[in-house]
């Protein structure tokens, strides 16, 4: 689709976020669409409006797509950590994630890269690399199988500060149908954690991610998602049964039942 014919995006509530997002997202090599980065980095300044502070992380950062748009979106002297075997599609990946964060402003002082299987890491060596700190936003974007979405899913509860954020990606997606089962599985054995909000796909590569939070935040964030998203607000919202949450999508639009 041509860049002017898109869709208009929410605002990210950061000025280094919108530059890249216009001018540098697509140049780099990656799935994840504008429409989830600029809400991700709006729910970021969400987090340090309500007080939160601290690292994020990333698994499966591959050639750093997403991570710059969410390292463009931290405070002074956070850090964000990038997850990756870096192996894959090549080994060249690694140089080409690095070269990608110096070409769009994420130097080495705000960004940490581990490269390894984030399935295999305990959460202890992961909180290492954060200095000791838990970490308040955490994307996985890794292996694409029920049983690494489980280990990924249980590092990332095991890191995540109070009030903190999971996102998924690639869920609903017509090429990892078994993926929501984990997520069924997970959701049940942590009570604790609901679904915040779908965000809808912008197109079957960039496809549709789960943001999940603490119960006890939920109505906290839900309050705050409904008046800066209000024009992204799909109206029926998603039932997990019996949990019910925003949808967050381009086209808000309901079928016409005649």
């Amino acid at each position: 689709m041509d860049q002017l014919a898109r869709p208009a995006l929410p605002f990210s509530g950061h000025d280094a976020v919108e530059a890249y997002l216009s001018d540098g997202y697509d140049r780099v090599v990656g799935m994840s669409s504008r429409f989830a980065a600029a809400i991700c980095a709006r729910l970021l300044r969400l987090q340090t409006e309500e007080g939160l502070k601290g690292p994020i992380a990333e698994i499966g950062a591959f050639e750093g797509r997403f991570f710059i748009a969410l390292a463009h979106a931290l405070e002074e002297g956070e850090i964000a950590l990038a997850l990756d075997i870096f192996s894959w599609p090549d080994p060249g990946v690694e140089q080409r994630f690095e070269a990608n964060c110096d070409r769009h402003g994420i130097g080495p002082e705000r960004r940490r890269t581990i490269k390894g299987d984030a399935g295999a890491m305990a959460p202890a060596d992961l909180l290492a690399q954060a200095d000791g700190d838990r970490l308040r936003f955490i994307h996985i974007d890794g292996e694409h199988s029920r049983v690494a979405l489980g280990r990924d899913l249980a590092l990332a509860t095991a890191c995540l500060a109070e009030g903190g954020l999971i996102v998924l990606d690639d869920m609903l997606h017509p090429g990892y149908p078994t993926l929501m089962v984990a997520v069924q599985a997970y959701l049940e054995a942590n009570p604790d954690i609901v679904p915040l909000c779908i965000i809808d796909r912008e197109t079957i590569v960039g496809a549709t991610k789960f943001v999940l939070c603490q119960r006890t935040w939920f109505e906290r964030y839900q309050t705050r998602l409904l008046d800066i998203f209000k024009d992204f607000v799909w109206p029926l919202g998603a039932d997990f049964e019996p949990h019910w949450c925003l949808v967050l999508s381009q086209d808000t639009r309901l079928a016409e039942i005649v």
